[in-house]
Formats: structure tokens, sequence, C-alpha cells
């Protein structure tokens, strides 16, 4: 006897749930019902969340995979273990107990995503940051109590982001909002942004002088927890073992790329010294926006004269300097949510030097971002990478495989990753051997997180060992090597660059050889993004009937 509750009606059930409690989340998804509210982080509140979770589990138990479409009988499971994910994080990996980032980038990007999109008018998007900052010492309070015995980096980590956030609520948040000409309203952001950064401030002297001196916990999520995290939120049941030894098959094939590349500059110099020399070339300081403006609208033709891929319409992407409080980031896109009612711009943020910095600072990050890097940086953020994607993530048709609070990482890093090699593999700037070897830099750097990040959590190596990990087998500069390492503490799935990538590869080999002559690299990419975020055994079983594959291999 089949359950009378239809799937669809489950799904609006459970993603109406996780909009309520994750209002930074259907923020993001496009949906505005719950703009003016600011995460629950309470311990209380947490615990309810896995409360209601489990029963949302039990629910979807109760309704058969027999009674089911064909697609409805792929998006069950993907439900299922998006559910127990949640569930498995709040109970099991804890990082609401343990990370004070995770509280700063809960208020920053929840404050960031109402200044940056004009899905409403100014004042309207001003009355809801109010609403916020007027929350943001409940949050802060959150953190005091609940985190008590932070691992080392994360305190380390924490007050970087936290200090951010700070800057961000009194300097950059005012002008968002410049136009806004009601006094009254203003007069109360302003008194709303001093409470909110009083209670900031006043958690940073309390992590710096009372918690971060006594934080000895450890960062490690162990073997055991880190296979469970990536089965459950990416949809891989394959060992660490076995990543292991496909993350060194992988790395030392690109190294040896890189030297074969590398070697046909400078008139067949030393490899090494060719990388070097190449770093050389990078835009000035304050150049970058421009630069990578001028990148951008370069990909897009390529894209289209090569027919890569579908380009639905949209408003023209926005190239712009990193706010303050995500500095920690070399680069990233933010986009408009797939739900969003109206075209809305999507803005693509690189990080120039900080005039602050020192001067050996400023000329490592300028060197990591050299013009051979750069290329493949702009094809992963723009097109045909996360903005390309983001356009076709509006057109989806299923709630689910559209809403972002069910997208795998490796679904979307591993796509932009992925589209760095095809762009190079498809002729673009053919004749620069400069070009090919920044890719394969890229590639380097993820593959030394696809090693690191297990080695971090799987296994004992410390952060000064993964430093040096990217210094040697990457190729970085010493300060970009060691952001990358304290990355994977916090961040111990980002080896889904690589595997997202890998599993991406093989499934459009696995589908070339199905379609036989009849293969197209745009039907492939259309038919893939068409099909919404969605773990790639599940795309496997959409594009491939009856595969009984392995995603990776």
């Amino acid at each position: 006897m089949y359950s009378s509750e239809p799937l669809h009606h489950f799904v609006d059930d459970y993603l109406g749930y996780l909009y309520e409690t994750c209002p930074t989340g259907a923020t993001l998804d496009g949906v505005h019902t719950y703009d003016d509210l600011l995460e629950d982080v309470s311990r209380s509140a947490m615990e309810a969340q896995a409360r209601a979770l489990a029963g949302f589990a039990r629910r979807l138990d109760e309704i058969p995979l027999e009674g089911l479409t064909e697609v409805e009988r792929v998006e069950h499971p993907v439900i299922a273990a998006n559910i127990r994910a949640r569930i498995f994080e709040i109970e099991d990996i804890r990082t609401w107990e343990r990370n004070p980032h995770y509280y700063a980038d809960v208020l920053a990007t929840s404050l960031a995503a109402q200044a940056l999109f004009p899905y409403a008018p100014e004042e309207e998007r001003a009355r809801r940051v109010l609403s916020k900052l007027r929350q943001a010492p409940r949050l802060i309070q959150a953190a005091r109590d609940n985190i008590k015995d932070p691992p080392g980096i994360f305190a380390k980590v924490g007050l970087e982001t936290l200090r951010g956030v700070l800057d961000f609520i009194e300097r950059e948040l005012p002008r968002a909002f410049s136009n806004v000409d009601d006094l009254h309203l203003l007069g109360d952001l302003a008194d709303a942004s001093t409470e909110a950064a009083d209670a900031v401030r006043g958690y940073v002297g309390y992590l710096e002088d009372e918690l971060a001196p006594r934080a000895r916990a450890s960062f490690r999520l162990g073997r055991e927890r880190f296979e469970k995290k990536l089965q459950l939120e990416e949809g891989l049941s394959v060992g660490v073992d076995k990543l292991l030894a496909i993350a060194g098959r992988e790395l030392w094939s690109a190294q040896e790329e890189f030297r074969r590349v590398a070697s046909r500059l400078d008139g067949g110099a030393d490899p090494h010294e060719a990388w070097r020399r190449a770093k050389d070339d990078h835009p000035a300081a304050g150049r970058m926006v421009d630069v990578v403006r001028e990148q951008v609208a370069s990909l897009l033709t390529f894209v289209e004269r090569r027919d890569l891929a579908a380009i639905p319409e949209a408003e023209p992407l926005v190239v712009a300097q990193t706010p303050g409080f995500y500095r920690w980031s070399f680069a990233s896109m933010w986009t408009p949510g797939p739900f969003e009612s109206k075209p809305t711009r999507a803005y693509y943020y690189v990080t120039d030097v900080d005039p602050a910095w020192p001067a050996e600072r400023q000329a490592e990050h300028l060197r990591d971002f050299s013009a051979a890097t750069l290329w493949s940086i702009s094809m992963h953020e723009s097109y045909p990478g996360h903005f390309l994607h983001s356009l076709h993530q509006r057109r989806v048709d299923s709630k689910l495989r559209k809403s972002l609070l069910f997208a795998p990482t490796s679904a979307v890093e591993g796509w932009a990753h992925y589209c760095e090699q095809m762009m190079i593999e498809e002729g673009f700037q053919k004749g620069d051997a400069s070009v090919r070897l920044g890719q394969i830099a890229e590639s380097l750097i993820r593959l030394a997180r696809f090693i690191v990040g297990i080695r971090l959590h799987a296994e004992d190596m410390s952060v000064e060992a993964g430093m040096r990990f990217f210094r040697d087998e990457a190729f970085m500069e010493e300060a970009g090597a060691r952001r990358e390492a304290e990355r994977g503490t916090f961040d111990p799935t980002y080896l889904v660059y690589s595997v997202g990538k890998l599993m991406l590869l093989k499934l459009r080999a696995d589908w070339k050889a199905q379609q036989g002559t009849k293969f197209s690299l745009r039907a492939f990419h259309d038919a893939y993004l068409g099909n919404g975020t969605l773990p790639m055994w599940a795309q496997r079983k959409l594009m491939l009937p009856g595969d009984r594959g392995e995603v990776i291999e």
C-alpha cells in the first residue's frame, strides 16, 4: 500500500522548513519570505532542529520508492541523504560548538546578501538589514554560550573573519544604503549597527584574550566521520585509502605535465624557474578588476563562438573588488538565487592587494594572481564556470534540483574546475603556453587540497606540514600555501574540487561512449546543467540509463 503523500508535497514542506530555519539560505536561493530574520543558532534551537529533521526523515521513509516516477526514485535518496547530513552536522561534526568562523560567516553572508542584490527597493532591504542587525547580538551571544573549547586554528581564523565582519558593519554597510533618504530609518540603522558592532567587538576581545589562549581541542574529524561526511554531503561512498591513491596518481600526472609545459617557456629553462618567471607577469596593484573585466568578455566570446553551452539571457556580470569581510578568498562569485522572480546582477569579486600590507606580502599576493593563473580563475568563476552554471540553474523545473540547499559542493565546484581544463582542451589561448601552465598550476592546488584535506582529518598531518605540501608540490608562495592548509582545517572536504572534476570527466567519457557519433560537447553540457545540482551518482542515473559504473576511478 503506497503512501498518499506525493514526494513533491514532502519536498515543499521540507524546503519550507529549511528556509525558516536557514533564512540566509532562503535569501541565497532567491526566496525572500524570511529576509528579516537571522539564524537562531542557540543550543536549544540546534537541538530542536535535529529533532525536527529526524521527524522529516521518518516521514520520508513512509514514502515507498515503488509508488514514485523514475526521476522521483532518483530524488528520494538525495533528499534522505540531505536530511541525514544535516543531522550529522548538528550532532556529530558540531561546527556550531567548535568554530567561531561559523558565526562570523552566517552574520556576514546574511547582511551581504541584502546589501549586494537589488531584488527589492533599497529602503525595503535596509529595513531587513536593520532587523538582522538587531538580532546580531543574540547570534554573538550564542557563539559565546556554545563555543567553550575550540581548536586553536579555529580561534585564529575566527578572529580574522570576525574582524572582517566588524569592518563590514562599520565601514561598508553604511555605503551600501547611502541612497536611503528616510532619516528615521538611517538613525535606526546607525544605532543597530553600533549595537551589532559592539557585540562583535566584545566577542573578538573575549576570543582573543580568554578563549584562544586556552584553545586546545583538535580540528581533526577522524577517518570515520570524514568518510561519512563525504558520503552524506557529496554522495561519494569511496574510502579515503582509494581516494588518496587516486589523488596521488592525478598529482603525479599533473606535475609531469606541468614540467613538460614549463620547459617550453624561456627556451627550455628549469621548469620551476620558468614558473617563477611566469608568475612575475601579473596585473599591477590596483589593476586587478580592470584586467579581469577584460578576461570575462573574452571568455564569453569564446564560449559563444565554439558553441560550448547554451547561454541564457541575464543581467551583465559585474566584476568588482572583494568586500573586506570576504578577503580570505582570492576570488568568488555571488549570483542571484535560482528562484529570483526577476533578473538581478551577479558579482565576480577579485581580491587586489591591500595598500596597508607589507611590500613582501603584496608581491606574493600578486604573484599568486599572475596572468598565467588569472585566466583559469576567471574561467572557474565566470564563463563557463559558476556564473553560467547559475544561469542554467534558474531554468531547472524541479524544486529539489533547483534549490542550492540540496546542492553538493562537488557538483558546483566540480563543474567550475572542470571548465578550466575543458576550455584549454577546446583551444582557448592555444598559442600561449603560460595559460596552459596556469591551468595546470590551479589543478595542482586543487589536487594538493585533495591530499592535504584527507591527511589533515583522517591521518595526523599538521597545518605546518600541509603548508609545506602546498608550497613544494603545488609550487605556491608560502603565504598562499599557509592559507590553503589552514582552510583545510575548517573546510575538511575541499577535495570536492578535484573529485567533482574527475567524476564529471568520467561521466563525459561514459556518455560519449554511449552517444557514439551523436556526441556533442554542447549537448553534454546542457544535459548536465539541465539536471540541476545533483550528486554524481544521481546525474549518472539520469544521463546513463541502466548505469552501474563507478562515479570515480
